[in-house]
C-alpha cells in the first residue's frame, strides 16, 4: 500500500533499508548516504507492507513550477510488479496538487548500461521525454539524461 511519509526519521529508514539493497545502482556509498540524509526533508511517498517497505520515491523542488523525482527505489524482488509506476503516478498526483506544472528525472542516458536502459524505457513508458542530455553532470561514464513531463 501506498502512504505519504512525513516522520523524517522514519523517511530515512525506508531509504537506507531500499538504496543499500539496490547497490547496481546507488552503488557509490558517499552518494547513497546524500541520498538517504537528504530523503527526511524530502516529499516521500512509500509502498510498505506490513512494517516492510518495497519501494519509496523521494521529490524535491528544482523550481517555482517544477518537482523533480529525487529518487526512485524498488526491491528488486518487487520489479515488474507496478509498484514503480504507483509511486510515480502518486507522485505525479501530489506534485500537481501542490501546483507544480512539470515533472522531472535525471538518470544515465539510454545505452550506457543495461540496468540504467531498462530505467530509461521505465521513464519513457510513463510518458516521460527527453530533455536533455548533460554529459559532464556526473561524469563522462554516466552521462545524466533528463526527461520531463507535464503535469
Amino acid at each position: 500500500m501506498i502512504e505519504q511519509i512525513t516522520d523524517s526519521t522514519q523517511k530515512q529508514k525506508i531509504a537506507r533499508t531500499v538504496l543499500e539493497q539496490l547497490t547496481v545502482w546507488f552503488e557509490n556509498p558517499e552518494g547513497r548516504e546524500h541520498l538517504i540524509a537528504d530523503s527526511s526533508s524530502q516529499i516521500m511517498l512509500a509502498d510498505i507492507e506490513g512494517n516492510e517497505p518495497h519501494g519509496f520515491i523521494c521529490l524535491k523542488e528544482t523550481g517555482k513550477d517544477t518537482v523533480e523525482i529525487a529518487v526512485l527505489g524498488v526491491l528488486s524482488e518487487y520489479h515488474r510488479k507496478g509498484i514503480g509506476r504507483a509511486l510515480c503516478e502518486a507522485a505525479k498526483k501530489i506534485a500537481a496538487a501542490s501546483g507544480y506544472s512539470f515533472i522531472q528525472v535525471k538518470t544515465v542516458k539510454l545505452g550506457m548500461y543495461e540496468c540504467y536502459d531498462k530505467t530509461n524505457l521505465f521513464y519513457r513508458s510513463l510518458g516521460f521525454k527527453e530533455f536533455e542530455v548533460m554529459p559532464e553532470l556526473w561524469d563522462e561514464l554516466n552521462p545524466c539524461q533528463i526527461y520531463v513531463m507535464v503535469l
